[in-house]
This record gives C-alpha cells, structure tokens and sequence, in this order.
C-alpha cells in the first residue's frame, strides 16, 4: 500500500447502491455506515463484491427500505434475505452483495464463543471488532457521504502493515479464539506483521481454540491455503502453539533426529518449502493440501540403520492410507478432493523412482495409468518436492523428471495411457473361464495389464485374448506357454 497516496472515498463509493443506502437511512432518520473489510479492502486497492453496512437501529429495516427504493428507481424488486434470529439482512444490487445489521455489543460467557448480542451505539459496534484494520467505517448519509471513521487507528495499522486488536487482546481471543487463527490468516493473506503484544496473547490463549468447531478452524486454514504464500500461516500457527492443537499429525514433522553423528532434515521445513514450491505454481487447494501431507507419515515409519541412516520405507503407501483418517478428524471433505490428496500422496514417490531406474516404458505405462488425469498434478508435486540445497543434485533430478515428462508424451502420444483400459473385462473373463466374481477375476486382468506394460503383447482385446489363454492354459499344464505375437512398437 503506498502510505502517501490520497483516497478519494467518495469516488471509491461511486456505485449507486451506496447513494441509495444513504438516502434510505435519512429517509428513516438513521446514521449508515459502510464498514469492515469492504472500508480495509479500499485502502489495500483489493477488489471486493461484498458491503456490510451498519446502522443504529434495525438492519432489517434499513434492507427493506433500500429494497423498496431500488424497486422504485428499476421498477424490480431485488430478493431480499431475512435473518430475524441474527437481526441480519441481505441483498444483491448490480455486481454488489449488500449486508445489513444493527450496530450492536456484545459479552461472552466462558466456555461459549457465541455471544450474548444486544442493541448498541456505532461506538459498541467499533469495539466489539476483531482488529484495527477491520474497525474503520464510512458514513453513506449525504450530509457526511464519505467521511471516515477510525476511532483505533486502522489506517495508520494498514501504513504499517500490522495486525492489532482494538482493545485488550487477551480479552478479545478469550471471547472469541477463532480470532486468533483470523489474526495469522490475515498476516499470511496480506504480507502483514502481528503487533508483539497481539501476538503474545494469541500464545497465551491458545488452548481457547479447543472450543471452535473444526469446521470453522477448515475455513481459516482454506484461506491459509489458498494465501500466496501460505507456509507463513503455518509457521505462525506452530509458533503461537496452535498447530499442536489443531494439526498434530504436522508438528510430529519438526525437528531432526542425530544417532551416530547421521541426522535428517526437518521434515517439517521441508513440507512448508514443498507447499511454497506448489503455490508459486499452483492455486490448486488441494494439491497445495497434498503437498503438505505428502511427507505426513515419515514420523510413523522413521528407523535408524547403521549402513543405510535414516530410512522412511513405504511413507507413501502408510500416508495414503492416513489421509482418510485426519480428513476426518479435522472435518475436511471426504468425497473426491480427499480421494485425490491421498492419490497424490502415495503416488509423490513413483515419479523419482522411474527416472532414477532408467525411464523403462514398463515404469512409464504403469505411472500413466496409476495417475491418470492427475499426471500434471503428480508431476508438479514431485518437481516441488525437490527442496535440496546442493545444486548439482537439484540439477541432476530436475533432469531426469525432464527425461521422463519426454517419454511420457512419445508414449501417451501412441497410446492414450491416462484413459487406460484394460481391453478385457471383468464379465467376459468370468464368462469365458466359467468363474464366479472372485479374486481370481482381478488377477487375470492384472496378468493382461503387466504384459501390455511390459511390451509382450499388443495393447488390443484379440492379442491379450489369446495371451490369457495360454497362460491359463500353461498354469494348468495343458499346453506350453507360446512365444507371443510381436507387440506393437511404441
């Protein structure tokens, strides 16, 4: 933000639905103020559809008088949303999403964060605030169009790109300690600094978040995720004594281990520069989730061996299985998104292994096949993966991923792999063997797939047809095994 730019606030209000909010208040003999992160959002120069307006009085009725005068003036009447439980309102004007409430105070009880609400002054409303850059207000009313209210200082907090609480913080992330995540989630959006003492009582407080749901702790940690650089807010979240409460599957990650005078990475720094290496690529969510994860089961499986060092034998395949269980623990969804992560997980090792084995077509196939749609993904992820700090090593694994995205397409380019299928399925195998569905079915068309894999036979139905036959045949000493048909050349 440049601190010596002037803001025009009248010009930046220049959409019609705040002219019309103000004139809707003086018609009620209201005071109107736009306010929170729409006012923030003017002086950072970010874009924003959404408006919370506060008035002293009804919230709903000021909606529904803005209602009626956006239909007088477009001879439409927008939807109106009511919330009576909530003394909240909602409507949409042109490309603008406008909320309505009351100006109002709050108190908390102990054990709650939902808090006892009653009527307040703009006074009240201002203070019941997370924190100063969010505590600032405009005046819609015509007679103060534009004027500014920053009764803590929020402006000169935005100049210094600081994070800070209007009042006590320890009161603050007492009554609500999902402010505690919003305070790092802000300082990880924006590039912006907690104040010292904020900071302190977030420490302090942190059990607190014990009482927040996880579905509202997943939306912090979303837009976390979804930050520019997100391994900040995670940094944090460890550093406040959060991440051990909500996440400690990750901080099982920190630390290195020394026996013999052999140590390991920190597996935990090593993951934040993964998910940093995926964003600077990626907005994808949940590859950016996968990154974070990929290394999740290393504590579980980490063993000494006095020829070897450390080992992480099967991280994958054990993390892929663990990711099931922590998607739901925390509440994160279980359909597709979840189902991905875990592929990404246990498939982040495979593309390593088939450059360092020499590129065989067999690997390659299989890779394909394994990943499917999602090889751009898995290739992203194991190219972020390579973290080393010794540049011949870098350069060497970025060579070979190179080798191997090479004769993935020459190969993906004769056969379409992603869409593999087996040219033989499940029914005619039982029809043709006269088999029940059983184990024996997923082991013939696992035969059928290693030999197109591996170049024995043509990937067509006749070929592995007769190639099944006489490897059925051969098992039960029918007939010798026959050299098959010259596959065909890739």
């Amino acid at each position: 933000m440049d601190t010596n730019k002037e803001i025009n606030l009248k010009e930046r209000l220049s959409a019609p639905a705040f002219r019309i909010v103000g004139e809707a208040a003086d018609s009620l003999g209201r005071e109107a103020y736009v306010v929170g992160g729409y006012v923030r959002d003017i002086f950072l120069d970010r874009k924003s559809k959404d408006v919370d307006f506060v008035t002293v009085g009804s919230g709903i009725e000021l909606a529904r008088r803005v209602a009626d005068m956006i239909a007088s003036h477009s001879g439409r009447k927008p939807h109106l949303a009511v919330y009576a439980n909530y003394g909240t309102a909602q409507l949409r004007h042109r490309d603008l999403e406008l909320e309505f409430v009351g100006a109002r105070k709050e108190s908390y009880h102990r054990e709650s964060r939902n808090p006892i609400v009653e009527d307040g002054t703009l006074d009240d409303d201002m203070r019941r605030r997370d924190f100063t850059i969010n505590a600032m207000a405009i005046c819609v009313n015509a007679d103060r169009f534009g004027q500014l209210l920053d009764p803590f200082g929020g402006l000169d907090d935005l100049h210094r790109r600081t994070i800070r609480t209007p009042l006590d913080p320890d009161v603050t992330f007492s009554d609500d300690p999902l402010r505690m995540m919003r305070a790092i989630r802000f300082a990880t959006q924006l590039g912006f600094y907690i104040a010292p003492d904020t900071f302190e009582a977030i420490k302090r407080n942190a059990e607190r978040i014990r009482i927040i749901t996880k579905e509202r702790i997943n939306d912090e940690l979303g837009k976390i995720m979804r930050s520019p650089r997100p391994s900040t807010g995670f940094r944090l979240l460890d550093m406040a004594g959060l991440l051990e409460i909500i996440f400690p599957e990750l901080c099982a990650l920190k630390g290195v281990e020394t026996q013999e005078g052999r140590g390991h990475k920190d597996n935990f720094l090593h993951t934040l520069k993964v998910l940093d290496n995926v964003a600077e690529k990626s907005d994808d969510e949940w590859l950016r989730w996968a990154a974070l994860l990929h290394d999740i089961a290393k504590p579980v499986v980490k063993r000494y061996d006095k020829r070897l060092g450390w080992t992480f034998h099967n991280h994958n395949f054990i993390g892929e299985k663990m990711i099931p269980r922590i998607f739901g623990r925390m509440k994160l969804p279980m359909n597709e998104k979840m189902k991905f992560v875990a592929k990404m997980v246990g498939l982040h090792m495979r593309p390593q292994s088939v450059a360092d084995s020499g590129v065989s077509d067999s690997g390659v196939r299989r890779l394909i096949t394994d990943a499917g749609n999602d090889l751009d993904s898995l290739m992203l992820l194991c190219e972020a993966d390579i973290t080393s700090k010794i540049p011949e090593k870098v350069k060497r694994q970025l060579a070979g991923f190179a080798r191997l995205r090479q004769r993935m397409d020459e190969i993906n380019a004769a056969d379409d792999y992603r869409n593999w299928k087996n040219p033989v399925n499940g029914n005619e195998i039982m029809e043709r063997y006269g088999l029940p569905p059983c184990q024996k079915v997923a082991e013939y068309k696992e035969i059928i797939k290693e030999a197109i894999f591996e170049g024995e036979i043509p990937n067509e139905h006749d070929a592995a047809i007769e190639y099944l036959d006489r490897r059925i045949a051969a098992e039960k000493g029918d007939a010798p095994q026959q050299e098959p048909k010259e596959a065909k050349r890739l």
